[in-house]
C-alpha cells in the first residue's frame, strides 16, 4: 500500500513540475504575431495585408494616398518577391480599380501628349492635374510629396499612367480590373520584404 501511495506522489510531483516547466516557457517564448481579424476592402488594406489576383499573392508594402483639390484616390504598392506592381483604387461615379507595373522603355518628357502609342497599342488623355501625395510604408520611387499626373486610357480597358515626380518622371502600363477579381487577406501589420527606407 505505501508503495502505491510512493508511486502516486512521484508521480504526482513529476506531472507537477512539468506544468511548471510549461508554463515558464510559455510565458518566456516571445510571441508570434497575429494576423488580425478585420474585413479587409479596398480601401482600407495596411502594411502587410495581402491580395490576390489570379493565383499571386501580392504583399501590400506601401500605402499612398492622392489628393487633387478634393478628389482622393488610393495607391497600394503590391510586391511578389522581386515584381512589384500598383494597385489603384478610385470611387468617383463609380469605382475603378486598375493594376499596373512601371515600364523604362517609354520615353517621356514634360508635358506629355494628348495621345501616344506604346507596345502597338494607341492611348489618348483622359485626365491630368496635380496632387498632394501622402504615404505609409517605404517606396522605392516617387520621393515627392506632390505630382503632376497624366491618365491615358486604350482599347481593352487598358490604362497608362504618367507621374512627374519634380522631374522624375514615372511611367506605369496595366489594365482596369473589376473588384471581384480580388480577394484580400489580413496580415501582421509588418513589412512583408522590409525595404530599405527611400
Amino acid at each position: 500500500m505505501q508503495f502505491w501511495l510512493l508511486v502516486g506522489l512521484v508521480v504526482l510531483v513529476f506531472s507537477l513540475m512539468m506544468a511548471v516547466v510549461f508554463l515558464w516557457q510559455k510565458l518566456r517564448a516571445k510571441p508570434l504575431p497575429r494576423a488580425r481579424s478585420r474585413r479587409l476592402n479596398l480601401f482600407n488594406l495596411e502594411i502587410g495585408d495581402f491580395v490576390q489576383h489570379f493565383g499571386v499573392d501580392w504583399a501590400v508594402e506601401a500605402k499612398l494616398t492622392y489628393n487633387d483639390g478634393g478628389d482622393i484616390w488610393l495607391e497600394y504598392m503590391l510586391q511578389d518577391g522581386d515584381r512589384l506592381c500598383w494597385l489603384s483604387v478610385e470611387e468617383d461615379d463609380t469605382l475603378e480599380v486598375t493594376l499596373t507595373t512601371t515600364v523604362n522603355d517609354l520615353d517621356v518628357r514634360s508635358n506629355p501628349p494628348e495621345r501616344l502609342t506604346y507596345n502597338d497599342m494607341e492611348f489618348r488623355l483622359v485626365e491630368s492635374g496635380t496632387a498632394s501625395m501622402t504615404r505609409i510604408g517605404n517606396l522605392r520611387s516617387r520621393p515627392a510629396e506632390r505630382c503632376h499626373y497624366y491618365d491615358y486610357e486604350g482599347e481593352a480597358h487598358r490604362v497608362l499612367s504618367i507621374e512627374d515626380w519634380g522631374g522624375d518622371i514615372e511611367v506605369s502600363v496595366g489594365q482596369k480590373i473589376p473588384p471581384s477579381s480580388l480577394t484580400f487577406l489580413p496580415g501582421t501589420g509588418q513589412s512583408v520584404y522590409n525595404l530599405p527606407a527611400s
